[in-house]
């Protein structure tokens, strides 16, 4: 196979300012459609006569046919080039948002909302294949890290967007949403979206030759040492996005209403740091930043247990220790990701894919059997991000110590 040509000429400043927004757009599709889509589960039962548990299963299907797919898109962007994945993407999703405006009966919505799990992740997984297509280096560390910082507004404005658009009008009105806003990806994506990938360096969809570059990834101990590290890591946030409603409602005492304590502070926490990522990129080799990622996590989470063991839970100082967190996750991340493509340069859209595989499996364990265990104490909370930071540490050690050993042995 051959390594896709680098393109090494700097891009134009305002196209590369473009390109971040419109990547990073593609990482906010994701959650807006849940956060957005789960305030109107008591319209939903209403209107199609469904109960709390068929309902549920419309979100099922979407996050099953998510992670199935998650395998696949960056494949079939190896083979076939960036833009055609990602605007069939869109296309597919656009076509499955009106599907779900338009649904009748839970049978239709079901099928609607797997159309839209089987499409969603195209842009956010191929788009970060583009980075490295078209930059590398601190260039490409300081666009992914702008991507980063736009999908840190996702989390905190989809839920609120959601709720907005449920005390105004009715449930048709999200899959309208999603509609417009895949919409206007598309045709921006149409008209702007470079192809990073010349046709001489894609590789084959045949089964056999599939198979090999996937047994090629998956033997590959670096590949499963960073990408545990980074899914690892994104755990200390998830964990509390996953156990909101009982975290901030029966440990913090608050209401519905105010989830922005948590999110917002966390989401601040993900932009500040995807920005100083951002900024020492020149100056910091990507081993350096994520080492400074490690030290500033490794500073919250002992803050955040020795809260949490000897103190009240009392806002906002029960939520800092959280915002300092996810500043170190997300300074770091821009790093692990590019060295994780860089692994495999010729099937970059694979790693990709398997890397976002790895991560949905590492956030479905924790939200469904990890969540539900520790959500009521900051305390056990807290001991849960530990353990997560702990292995994704050691995970990053052992491969730092591994590249280490191998230039030795090449100088």
């Amino acid at each position: 196979m051959t390594t896709p040509v680098s393109n090494n000429t700097a891009p134009d400043e305002a196209k590369v300012k473009w390109l971040a927004w419109l990547l990073g757009s593609y990482t906010m599709l994701g959650p807006f459609s849940i956060s957005t889509y789960m305030p109107f589960f008591p319209m939903l039962m209403v209107s199609l006569g469904a109960t709390q548990i068929e309902l549920q299963q419309t979100l099922s299907a979407y996050l099953a046919a998510f992670g199935f797919m998650m395998l696949l898109h960056g494949p079939l962007s190896d083979a076939l080039g960036r833009r055609p994945v990602i605007l069939g993407g869109l296309a597919v999703y656009l076509i499955a948002s009106i599907g779900g405006a338009l649904a009748g009966t839970l049978g239709t919505l079901l099928f609607c909302r797997t159309l839209q799990g089987l499409s969603v992740g195209a842009g956010s997984v191929v788009g970060r294949v583009v980075i490295r297509d078209r930059l590398e280096g601190p260039a490409a560390q300081k666009l992914l890290a702008q991507v980063t910082m736009i999908f840190g507004l996702a989390p905190a404005i989809a839920p609120v967007f959601g709720g907005w658009l449920q005390n105004w009008f009715s449930w048709q009105s999200v899959f309208i949403f999603m509609a417009l806003f895949s919409g206007l990806q598309l045709v921006a994506s149409y008209l702007s979206l470079p192809e990073t990938l010349p046709r001489q360096d894609r590789t084959s969809l045949k089964p056999k030759a599939l198979a090999q570059r996937y047994s090629a990834v998956l033997k590959s101990k670096p590949f499963w040492l960073l990408s545990l590290a980074l899914s690892c890591n994104f755990v200390g946030f998830f964990l509390y996005v996953s156990s909101a409603p009982i975290f901030v409602i029966q440990y913090l005492g608050l209401s519905k209403a105010e989830f922005g304590w948590l999110f917002i502070p966390a989401t601040a926490g993900i932009i500040l740091g995807a920005y100083l990522s951002g900024k020492v990129a020149k100056r910091l080799a990507p081993a350096t930043t994520i080492g400074y990622g490690y030290l500033t996590m490794g500073v919250a989470t002992p803050l955040n247990l020795a809260y949490n063991a000897f103190l009240p839970p009392v806002l906002p100082w029960v939520i800092l220790p959280i915002m300092l967190y996810t500043v170190g996750m997300s300074f770091a991340a821009p790093s692990i990701t590019l060295l994780t493509l860089d692994l495999f340069p010729s099937m970059r859209g694979m790693v990709a894919s398997m890397q976002g595989f790895v991560q949905t499996m590492v956030m479905t364990f924790v939200s469904g059997l990890l969540a539900p265990l520790v959500a009521d104490s900051g305390l056990k909370m807290g001991l849960g991000v530990l353990s997560y930071l702990v292995l994704g540490y050691l995970a990053w050690h052992t491969f730092n110590q591994r590249e280490r050993h191998d230039a030795l042995k090449q100088a």
